[in-house]
């Protein structure tokens, strides 16, 4: 497989830690040169600093309409291309029921999660995709597939991420290629509340035994933004360790292997 991405640029929105973070460096693993945001332009090029000359910080809030699209300039005068755009940023301020949810919460999360990847994937279009072509890629979550108390809001805003997906690729293509990953509990501070006081219980539940690690998304965006994947767009690519197939615990996924033999 192909998974050379030298001679490309790449954003990667919300990068200063997390998943964000291990994506841009992967992509700068595979070749490409990566522009890395966050809210405060510091912590993007700390974060960029950690990768090497390969990668630049910019500082741009995901729904700061002015700073993505100088963003967007900036990668293209500094490197000469956009040619992925990873939309990592995210957020879940809306924590809680959905019968007791304010607006104000609401509306944060689908400004971030939902709002930010169409205002910066049309950037990228019209700046550079529309005639050059590219990847985008969108962090959406296995949230937007399943239920959960209390997640109802940052659920559904994740669910409408994969829906655009698939409205994007359809409207961008030929020359542009539209997916999303839909990760499970991934150990990240955005994450930490699933997982940190209840480890064991939840590991209990995943046929692959762990929780899983940001490097662990990165290769599967690496993946769909790269020409390994050049016949597949509109798609969601679950990386979850198998969270998704039910309560099966490792145990059992064991014992029924060892009764086969």
């Amino acid at each position: 497989m192909n998974l050379d991405l030298s001679g490309k640029t790449a954003i990667v929105t919300g990068a200063s830690r997390g998943i964000g973070l291990a994506v841009a460096r992967q992509l700068a693993d595979s070749g490409a040169h990566v522009v890395l945001t966050a809210r405060k332009a510091q912590d993007a090029e700390a974060a960029a600093a950690t990768i090497g000359e390969r990668a630049a910080g910019f500082g741009a809030h995901a729904t700061d309409e002015a700073a993505a699209t100088a963003c967007v300039a900036f990668a293209i005068e500094r490197f000469g291309s956009l040619d992925v755009l990873v939309n990592n940023a995210g957020t879940n301020p809306a924590l809680g029921p959905l019968a007791e949810m304010d607006h104000g919460r609401f509306a944060k999360t689908i400004d971030v999660n939902v709002w930010a990847p169409v205002l910066w994937t049309g950037l990228a279009w019209r700046a550079w995709m529309r005639e050059h072509g590219g990847a985008v890629v969108n962090n959406a979550s296995l949230g937007g597939i399943v239920t959960a108390p209390d997640f109802g809001v940052y659920h559904a805003s994740k669910a409408a991420l994969m829906h655009i997906t698939r409205h994007a690729a359809v409207e961008l293509a030929p020359r542009v290629r539209v997916n999303a990953v839909a990760p499970g509990v991934v150990r990240t501070r955005l994450a930490e509340a699933l997982w940190k006081e209840q480890e064991d219980e939840i590991v209990a539940r995943f046929p692959l035994g762990r929780v899983g690690e940001p490097d662990d998304v990165a290769r599967a965006v690496t993946f769909l933004a790269s020409d390994a994947a050049a016949w597949i767009t509109g798609e969601t690519l679950v990386v979850d360790g198998g969270f998704v197939l039910g309560t099966a615990s490792v145990e059992a996924v064991a014992t029924a292997g060892e009764g086969a033999r």
